[in-house]
C-alpha cells in the first residue's frame, strides 16, 4: 500500500485527500471558508486567517497515519502560469513543507487547475487520458477557461485555448444568485430555481475569437427581474445562457483541435443541468467530475502527488 496526501487551499475552499495507489480509492475532507450574508466574497486576508484555522481541523478528519505516506501533492498557484499567484494557497504550502521535513518524505508542488483536471479525470475514471491529448475545460468562480492537456515529463503539459475575457461563469451564477437572495456560493441553490421555470430561451453567445464575454449576462438577468421577470426564469435564463457560451466554446475548440476528447472540471460544471446539456451537443468523447469532485477539493493533488516522477 502507497499512501499520498493532496493538500489544497483555493480561495473558497480547505481541503485534504488520502489517496492509496493500490486500491486507487480517495478520503477526502473539505471545509468552505465562511462568507458573511450578502456578500460576493473574501478578501486574500480573510482567506488565510481561515485556512490558518480550518486546515487542522480539516486534516484531523483523515486520520492520517503518518508513517505510511509516501510523498506530499500540495497546489501552490491558481495555474502554472508565470505569475499566477494568491496568498491563500501559501497555508497549504507551508504545511506541506513542514509534513515533508517531520516525515522525511517528498513534496511536490502543482497548481489548482492541475488538481481539478487531475479529480475530474479520476472521478470519471478517465486516467488513461494523460497518456494522450486532450481538452478540458475549468470553469469556476476564478476561471471559465478551455485548455490544451499534452502528457509531459511534469504529468501533464497546459496550453491555454480560449477563456472568458471579463466575467467568469462562476462569478455570474453568484452574482446573479445574490440578486435573487440566495446564499453565496449560490450555485446549487440557483440550479435548483432554475429548474422550476418553464421557460425557453436563446442566446447568441458574445465571442471574441474563441474567447467569450459574460459581463452583459449580469445586466439582462437585472433587467429581466426589473421588468418583472420571475426568480425561477431569471435563473434558469442565466444557467442556459452559460450552456450556450459553453457549447459555442467546445465548438470552436473542437474545430481548432479536431477528434480530440473533452473533459468538463470546476465547480460550475457540477450543474447537472450545464452536464446534459453539452453531453447531447457534441459526438466527441466528453468525461465529467462528479459532484464532489467539481467543486474545490484535494484529490487532484493527492493523485498527482502518486504519478508524480521526481
Amino acid at each position: 500500500m502507497a499512501l499520498y496526501l493532496g493538500l489544497d487551499t483555493s480561495n473558497y475552499t480547505t481541503s485534504a485527500a488520502l489517496y492509496d495507489s493500490g486500491t486507487r480509492q480517495v478520503i477526502q475532507a473539505k471545509k468552505l471558508l465562511p462568507v458573511k450574508p450578502g456578500e460576493k466574497g473574501l478578501r486574500q486576508s480573510d482567506a488565510v486567517f481561515h485556512h490558518t484555522i480550518q486546515l487542522p481541523e480539516v486534516l484531523a478528519r483523515l486520520n492520517i497515519p503518518g508513517q505510511e505516506l509516501s510523498r506530499i501533492g500540495v497546489s501552490v498557484r491558481p495555474r502554472n502560469a508565470e505569475g499566477s499567484y494568491m496568498p491563500c494557497f501559501l497555508c497549504g504550502q507551508g504545511a506541506a513543507e513542514m509534513f515533508g521535513q517531520l516525515l522525511n518524505i517528498p513534496v511536490c508542488q502543482t497548481s489548482h487547475q492541475t488538481g481539478h483536471i487531475l479529480a475530474a479525470l479520476y472521478s470519471a475514471d478517465r486516467l488513461s487520458w494523460l497518456d494522450r491529448k486532450f481538452l478540458a475545460f475549468h470553469v469556476s468562480g476564478g476561471t471559465t477557461d478551455c485548455v490544451l492537456c499534452e502528457p509531459d515529463k511534469d504529468l501533464l503539459k497546459i496550453t491555454p485555448v480560449s477563456s472568458s475575457l471579463d466575467l467568469k461563469a462562476g462569478q455570474l451564477i453568484d452574482r446573479v444568485g445574490l440578486m435573487l437572495g440566495l446564499s453565496f456560493p449560490c450555485g446549487a441553490e440557483l440550479e435548483a430555481l432554475a429548474m422550476q421555470s418553464r421557460a425557453e430561451f436563446r442566446y447568441k453567445p458574445v465571442m471574441k475569437g474563441l474567447d467569450c464575454c459574460l459581463s452583459g449576462l449580469e445586466n439582462q438577468c437585472r433587467d429581466m427581474l426589473a421588468n418583472g421577470g420571475t426568480a425561477p426564469d431569471t435563473a434558469f435564463f442565466c444557467l442556459s445562457a452559460i450552456a450556450q457560451v459553453l457549447s459555442e466554446m467546445t465548438k470552436q475548440a473542437l474545430n481548432h483541435y479536431p477528434g480530440l476528447p473533452v473533459l468538463y472540471a470546476g465547480g460550475v460544471m457540477a450543474d447537472r443541468y450545464l452536464q446534459e446539456f453539452l453531453k447531447t451537443r457534441f459526438s466527441s468523447e466528453t468525461a465529467f467530475a462528479e459532484a464532489a469532485f467539481s467543486c474545490d477539493n484535494a484529490v487532484g493533488t493527492a493523485v498527482y502527488a502518486a504519478l508524480w516522477q521526481s
